[in-house]
């Protein structure tokens, strides 16, 4: 069955331009088949689209301003009858000023200044909130829901703070432990006693509300949400006896819930460019039009009957989905394929999915900043433009339905490269073969999930059995995910932002052209193989990472910590684990380490603490060190088991603790007690460690908050260090006085890329730039790896260089200058700990530790950052 997106890239054409049939003859070259677009509204659809974009980052009043000299503009424009080139820049300039418009009314309504001055303040308050969303666990599954936190969008419609009352629709995100919220719908109204605090790294949410407590006068949600929340819930159940890949993985092909993914299966799937599968898309919902409309006509309604009742399918799937910004933009591009698949227009569908953008945009103008939003909007271009001339280029000999499964995940992968590239500055090279392989099983297992979740509520014997179905393509999608992310070149880095987006674009249109012009394909092949060896040669005569002799790594396991310490050939010390065993177990393994003796976890949340199962694996580990407050509990037990089950040694850290392996030292300097009472007495209870590696030294503050960090500079001992590992993710809350004490010169965050939390604050990146600390982040520059030689600390990141200092640092390569380096402690055996004194005992000048593996990372990551960070004393 040909899909309904297929469809849609055949009716892309005008009605009057012919499309040639696809040639049968092998040695003929394929009919390149000539279209005219209509493009009328595709430009002021994409100016306003921008102007949105600008106008975001904007003060509402500059915004303003703009729009009326545009508004202007286009009034002028109007007088010009019967040019069409004006009638067109009218347009463009009509729609650029409503989108500024849209945007500053937004703008305004996001961030009242009650609101933003209560967030700046930490102010607790009374707070009133409709839900907006479903409540999402971030610690991910298998956690006790009472030890759980989730975050959901809300509107915010009343706040009392100091007897104040003010009543305002300001969209909020709200982080509040899982048990009671997790059981709340979209549409229900609460209230509660929270703090509020800033929205970091987002203009249109107003603050994040931290509640104190459970949330009090719930009003029931609506029909349709309770409706909807039944659905969900009985798909859940439904597949629950199934293989534990199926079980997470078909809720997430049909509503797009992930919750049940375990997080190899996430990485997987993010590695092989096929995550797109499991978030709400126009890909589920074509798949749901093509299957509806393939039905009827074989029962043999007619066009308009089928369309009908696809459509009444779409709203089915929006109603269980809920209708939440994201699946309505779902939705809004699954009605462009139906309107392209469905109307007599050939040319129906590129101005529709003009139209879906242009009101999308106006009605929400922060989807213009978001990149699924942007992604959505390039996939559906790339098929409806591209999708037909590449199933035209095939050769006659491929059957139709090949052809076209060929060409849709090919065109929709071509064009979102260039942000995909831009965004995270990896490009995938499994990502177009992993979609073909993965693309007939897509169909089947959609429509199979569909047609459970119908069945579950009524009959839920029925649509467990019917659920079997279902592992079949699941698992052949789990199996090319998994193969795709095992390739060793799965994921190569690339230049970010503008420049990398650029490139991709440039070298994509050059195969396009070599493609089309056959009497080029000899040269193009020796010049691909000479590429192809100039690369390989590059990467072998480059510096790798790690680099050798590293004495700290900073592993990019996402939202969470993981520290690697040096401690001699296929040795190192891992203080935390990160939310990811397969993160962190791929970091040890580049890292070759076999030997850990000794883990140190600071605190026992899950983004520092459920990578363990990955540390253990095959390697041979002394003993695992907590700290002194056993939550949250069901992490403690967790801990626990697995320390158990590899009859591993539990220890308790304590105040003053130092610690020596090899030439590597350590003292505890806090905490001196467990917290009670705090925001978050898990974070900050963490372990804080000052580290005298090879050459310099280390503060590893693990997530300690503003409480805690007091309590550091109160007791007076000597924190300052060379590199900083930031506190909590750089969170906002940061004390200014213990940066300035540690006076760091390298630092780095160990932070998820976009992540639920606005990691880190920017006012925090800022406040380290403006000290002249040159910054890492693991979400932009991957892993990061620090060494010493001759006198001097610098740092190489794998896939980036860091944020430079303001007006202190100039990026240069080799650039070096000396940092004193003093004696370090030597001797002693594993994790031994030591009788030292405030003083520090004579010992052997360090030296860097023998180098612990050569592992080469992908070659143009390093060939564009292999510029090593060193700062002056």
């Amino acid at each position: 069955m040909r899909s309904a997106v297929a469809a849609a890239a055949r009716h892309s054409y005008r009605q009057d331009v012919p499309v040639p049939s696809r040639t049968t003859s092998p040695t003929t070259a394929p009919t390149t088949p000539s279209f005219s677009l209509d493009l009328r509204l595709a430009l002021p659809a994409a100016a306003a689209w921008l102007a949105t974009a600008a106008g975001l980052v904007r003060p509402a009043h500059s915004t303003l301003t703009v729009a009326i000299v545009l508004a202007t503009i286009a009034v002028g424009l109007l007088t010009a009858r019967g040019n069409r080139a004006a009638m067109t820049a009218a347009a463009t300039a009509c729609c650029m000023a409503a989108a500024l418009a849209s945007a500053a009314a937004h703008l305004r309504m996001a961030r009242p200044p009650v609101l933003t001055g209560l967030a700046d303040a930490g102010a607790t308050a009374r707070v009133e909130l409709v839900l907006t969303g479903d409540p999402v666990l971030l610690s991910g599954p298998g956690r006790p829901p009472g030890r759980s936190t989730v975050r959901v969008a809300a509107t915010l419609v009343e706040v009392d703070a100091e007897g104040r009352l003010t009543r305002l629709r300001a969209p909020v995100l709200v982080i509040a432990p899982a048990t009671p919220w997790v059981a709340l719908l979209p549409g229900q109204r609460v209230r509660s006693t929270a703090r509020l605090a800033p929205a970091a790294g987002s203009d249109m949410i107003g603050a994040l509300v931290l509640p104190r407590g459970p949330p009090r006068d719930v009003h029931a949600a609506g029909r349709v949400q309770r409706g909807a929340g039944a659905v969900r819930g009985a798909l859940k159940r439904a597949v629950g006896p199934l293989p534990a890949g199926t079980a997470g993985l078909l809720p997430g092909l049909v509503i797009g819930d992930t919750s049940g993914l375990s997080p190899p299966v996430v990485a997987a799937f993010r590695a092989t460019g096929l995550t797109h599968l499991v978030a709400v898309s126009g890909a589920n919902l074509a798949i749901i039009i093509g299957t509806a409309v393939a039905v009827t006509r074989r029962l043999g309604a007619g066009r308009r009957l089928a369309g009908a009742l696809a459509a009444l399918a779409m709203v089915g799937f929006v109603v269980v989905a809920r209708p939440s910004p994201s699946v309505l933009r779902a939705a809004v591009m699954g009605f462009v394929v139906l309107a392209g698949g469905q109307s007599g227009r050939r040319s129906a569908a590129l101005p529709a999915l003009a139209a879906a953008t242009l009101g999308l945009v106006l009605l929400d103008p922060s989807l213009a900043r978001a990149p699924g939003f942007t992604l959505s909007v390039l996939a559906t271009a790339g098929i409806v433009l591209l999708a037909g001339p590449l199933q035209q280029w095939m050769p006659g000999r491929i059957p139709d339905w090949l052809a076209a499964a060929v060409a849709v995940p090919v065109a929709a992968q071509v064009a979102c490269v260039p942000v995909l590239v831009g965004l995270f500055g990896q490009l995938s090279l499994v990502a177009v073969p992993a979609n073909v392989l993965a693309a007939p099983a897509v169909a089947p297992a959609t429509v199979i999930g569909v047609a459970v979740a119908a069945v579950a509520v009524a009959l839920p014997p029925a649509a467990a059995l019917l659920a079997w179905l279902a592992v079949p393509p699941t698992g052949w999608l789990l199996l090319v995910a998994h193969w795709g992310a095992a390739m060793p070149a799965a994921q190569v880095g690339w230049p970010r932002g503008v420049p990398g987006a650029v490139l991709v674009l440039a070298t994509t249109g050059a195969g396009g052209l070599v493609l089309r012009q056959r009497r080029w394909w000899p040269v193009s092949s020796v010049a691909a193989v000479a590429a192809l060896v100039t690369a390989a040669t590059l990467t072998w005569v480059a510096p790798a990472w790690p680099p050798p002799g590293w004495a700290l790594t900073a592993c990019d396991v996402g939202q969470g910590d993981a520290l690697v310490l040096a401690a001699g050939r296929g040795a190192g010390v891992v203080v935390d684990a990160g939310p990811d065993s397969a993160a962190l177990d791929r970091c040890l393994r580049q890292l070759r380490i076999r030997t850990v003796p000794l883990v140190i976890l600071t605190h026992l949340h899950a983004d520092h603490v459920e990578g363990l199962p990955g540390l253990l694996r095959k390697r041979r580990v002394g003993a695992i060190e907590v700290g002194p407050l056993d939550e949250p509990a069901g992490e403690a037990a967790r801990v626990r088991r697995w320390a158990a089950r590899s009859q591993i040694p539990l220890l308790r850290a304590a105040d003053g603790e130092r610690r020596a392996v090899g030439s590597l030292t350590w003292q505890v300097l806090a905490p001196r007690h467990a917290f009670a009472g705090t925001d978050s007495d898990p974070n900050n209870s963490s372990i804080v460690m000052r580290v005298r590696l090879a050459g310099f030294t280390a503060l590893l503050t693990g997530d300690i908050e503003l409480e805690a960090q007091r309590e550091l500079l109160a007791s007076g001992q000597d924190v300052s260090a060379d590199v900083l590992k930031v506190p909590h993710h750089g969170s906002g809350r940061q004390l200014p006085e213990l940066l300035d004490r540690v006076g760091e010169r390298l630092a780095v965050v160990s932070v998820g890329a976009r992540n639920d939390y606005r990691h880190p604050a920017a006012a925090t990146m800022s406040r380290l730039a403006q000290r002249g600390a040159h910054t890492f982040r693991t979400d932009r520059d991957g892993s990061v790896s620090f060494f010493s030689r001759d006198g001097t600390v610098g740092a190489l990141g794998r896939r980036g260089v860091g944020t430079a200092a303001h007006s202190r640092h100039r990026l240069g390569i080799g650039a070096a200058a000396p940092v004193s380096a003093g004696p370090a402690v030597g001797g002693g055996g594993p994790t031994a700990p030591t009788d030292e004194g405030p003083q520090r005992r004579r010992g052997r000048t360090a030296h860097a530790p023998s180098p612990v593996g050569h592992a080469r990372a992908p070659p143009w990551g390093d060939m564009l950052s292999l510029c090593r960070i060193r700062c002056p004393a």
